[in-house]
């Protein structure tokens, strides 16, 4: 198989420490592309940094809605600069969380349109992170589309059948994470058969939510193998084909690691 982890913080603790061991373990389970997401200004220079040492590794830059009160200065021309740069492909991981809510829900909400003026101006997908925030998620996403089109991903999908409807009515693609290979994960996995292959992407979000076999351990982007195994299983499909068309889904979506 040949993979992207369309989704992985390979700077984060349980990861960073072992990074050559981790990107070989990768490599040697198929893993062909990497998008390493950011989270917070303070990452950004050592997120592209890997990405600037390993070529089958790129870069996101983004302020994640848990850290939007620690952030009120970053907007889109912040966003604009730093996108520049060759090796970043992607504006996020940007959003709404009103599950934990660690930020005013109202910082959330602006902190995401600037996020999504920014994939507007640049012409980079905007990865998003939503979670008990679909009803917001959908307006917000709809109202700016009105302003002007941009590409984007719904990031380690967990949300209604009806909002991947959406979604996906939006032009966006929708990446399912290890999630899916849980035992409680019914209705994510009737939603994840029936998604059109040529908007599939599979992630692993590491180094968090590893997959069955793994569960418990930290995640690491070997495991993307994992999920697109049972995926594949779930949805009557070939893994050898499911990881074909997911990896040249994330090309296509992600344009500029064609560059």
């Amino acid at each position: 198989m040949r993979l992207a982890d369309s989704h992985c913080h390979l700077i984060y603790k349980g990861l960073g420490e072992q990074q050559p061991e981790v990107l070989a373990r990768a490599r040697e389970a198929g893993v062909v592309a990497m998008l390493n997401i950011s989270t917070r200004e303070n990452e950004w220079d050592d997120v592209i940094a890997v990405a600037e040492r390993e070529p089958d590794v790129w870069a996101s830059v983004g302020i994640h809605p848990h850290e939007a009160d620690q952030h009120p200065d970053i907007g889109t021309a912040r966003l604009v600069e730093r996108a520049q740069h060759p090796r970043v492909v992607g504006i996020g991981e940007s959003g709404l969380d009103y599950y934990y809510d660690h930020s005013d829900r109202d910082r959330q909400r602006a902190s995401f349109r600037a996020h999504l003026a920014a994939s507007r101006e640049t012409g980079l997908p905007i990865i998003v992170h939503t979670r008990d925030a679909e009803d917001d998620t959908a307006q917000i996403l709809r109202d700016e589309m009105g302003r002007g089109a941009f590409p984007g991903v719904i990031h380690c999908f967990t949300a209604s059948s009806a909002f991947a409807d959406t979604a996906l009515e939006l032009g966006f693609y929708i990446s399912i994470s290890g999630i899916v290979t849980f035992k409680n994960a019914r209705d994510l996995q009737e939603t994840a058969a029936r998604l059109p292959l040529d908007r599939l992407l599979i992630e692993t979000d590491a180094p968090f939510l590893a997959p069955v076999p793994h569960r418990g351990r930290t995640g690491e982007p070997a495991f993307v193998a994992d999920t697109c195994r049972f995926l594949a299983q779930l949805r009557g499909e070939d893994p050898e084909q499911l990881a074909e068309a997911t990896r040249q889904n994330f090309h296509k979506l992600f344009a500029k690691t064609l560059a």
